[in-house]
């Protein structure tokens, strides 16, 4: 079976008479919620969208913080805001809507910096109406060298988290595995999927460990990229990951030897 777009996904999700929230995204604008405005139909899931990016107001609505690009703040957002869409529309709604809150809070890179961006995404919802709400909450980083292409990044992975939630959260290793569609491992790198609620009850408040790795680079002699490296021979750049030859090359890690 093809695997959807990006678009694809947040179509589906607008399409979908069960699925209706919130989303709340902090430090990388509104990317994830920019999808689902753009391809239409965005009445269908769209509560409210909000972006307290002031500190004072953002501690107004979720309570103080001693950071904010952090789990902590992540699990207030996601706490407050599923209440309040409950509170607000459970009399009305509840019987037909799987109600879910979507928050991230996230540094993306910051203007002539090379510090690369990194972030806290979450999802509480419900996979059925009036159930108790399940959870998924990620930590990532964001590999892109320009805070365009970071904020990118960060909007299809959220449409990800959103869609694999509600389609594929079972088992969870099909949600794990769909969190890199339309990305690349060059352009993210997910280090941390904590899973709780009945939808994940054989893992529920576990930290899964990622699957999701190059097994080639298993293999990797660092002696071996060392002693390449030392003699200025470039071929120790296909024996690691991209990223890291980047790192090497950007920061000037190492460097040759003089010739005595």
């Amino acid at each position: 079976m093809k695997t959807p777009t990006t678009r694809q996904k947040a179509l589906a999700l607008n399409l979908d008479a069960r699925a209706y929230g919130t989303f709340a995204e902090i430090g990388g604008g509104q990317e994830v919620a920019r999808w689902f405005f753009s391809v239409g139909s965005a009445a269908g899931t769209v509560a409210k969208t909000i972006s307290a990016y002031d500190m004072a107001i953002s501690d107004g609505v979720y309570g103080a913080a001693e950071r904010y690009v952090s789990r902590q703040r992540l699990e207030a957002m996601l706490e407050v805001e599923f209440a309040q869409l409950v509170e607000q529309l459970g009399g009305r709604r509840g019987e037909s809507k799987c109600f879910f809150a979507f928050a991230n809070t996230v540094a993306t890179r910051r203007f002539q910096t090379a510090q690369n961006g990194r972030g806290w995404l979450g999802i509480r919802f419900q996979a059925h109406p009036r159930e108790q709400p399940s959870e998924v909450i990620i930590h990532a980083h964001l590999l892109d060298r320009t805070a365009e292409h970071e904020r990118e990044a960060l909007g299809i992975l959220g449409v990800n988290l959103i869609h694999a939630a509600f389609y594929e959260h079972a088992p969870p290793e099909h949600l794990i595995g769909s969190l890199m569609d339309d990305l690349s491992r060059e352009r993210v790198e997910i280090d941390m999927i904590k899973l709780s609620g009945p939808v994940f009850a054989g893992v529920d408040g576990h930290i899964v460990p990622i699957r999701s790795f190059e097994e080639s680079y298993l293999s990797i002699s660092t002696q071996e990229v060392l002693a390449l490296i030392e003699k200025d021979d470039p071929s120790w750049e296909r024996l690691v990951p991209p990223t890291v030859a980047e790192t090497i090359r950007s920061k000037r890690l190492f460097r040759p030897h003089a010739d005595a």
